[in-house]
């Protein structure tokens, strides 16, 4: 039995926010990745141990990129709890998605021969 493309993006979109969904209230409170190894490098954490509940990543920003992020940590902020994490998930997943079948259309248009 084949599925047509519109079905199988609608079933992953659903399965990516289930996953999404779930993730939220599974996640760790203790920062991983290159949080944890910028804390590592400056000092405030050991790679055994951990992360001091003060533990926060300091940034030289003059002179240097830096960013804000519209959803930290995942979320829209610690007064709105897992709500505002999948609040964050869904509209990131979405978010997401528009951005990647964006591309694809433009790959499509720009692979087509103009007349």
């Amino acid at each position: 039995m084949m599925m047509d493309n519109k079905t199988f993006i609608i079933i992953g979109i659903i399965v990516s926010l289930l996953i999404g969904g779930i993730a939220v209230f599974m996640a760790s409170a203790d920062p991983d990745g290159l949080e944890s190894t910028a804390l590592v490098v400056q000092g405030q954490k050991d790679l055994t141990g951990a992360t001091p509940e003060d533990a926060e990543i300091h940034e030289e920003e003059e002179g240097r990129f830096s960013y804000s992020s519209p959803m930290p940590d995942y979320s829209l902020g610690e007064e709105m709890g897992p709500a505002g994490g999948i609040i964050a998930i869904v509209l990131g997943t979405i978010l997401a998605f528009v951005v990647v079948l964006g591309i694809a259309y433009g790959l499509k248009a720009a692979g087509k021969p103009v007349k």
